[in-house]
């Protein structure tokens, strides 16, 4: 199952996140989302878990719990097709 975690701190790590969330169970890939021009964090990631039975307990475990001072945003990735359109791209 894909994971997207949001409202993380900006010095949080991929190392840091895979911590969090290795406490329930395999972890597949860690992935921040970084600007492509500054490189820094853009406050948000994914994670994905292969057993989706472990991923629930990660999404109920850690939605709204602090890392590095901020509540992360844990709940299931929704498919890109799903999201709404963000407007034409120039």
């Amino acid at each position: 199952m894909n994971i997207y975690v949001g409202n993380l701190a900006y010095g949080v790590t991929q190392d840091e996140l895979r911590s969090a969330f290795s406490a329930y169970g395999d972890i597949a890939s860690v992935n921040l989302i970084t600007d492509k021009f500054t490189g820094e964090s853009k406050g948000f990631g994914f994670v994905e878990m292969p057993n989706n039975s472990e991923a629930d307990a990660a999404i109920k475990g850690l939605n709204e719990t602090p890392l590095k001072g901020r509540n992360m945003k844990v709940n299931q990735a929704k498919p890109r097709g799903d999201r709404p359109s963000r407007g034409p791209r120039w």
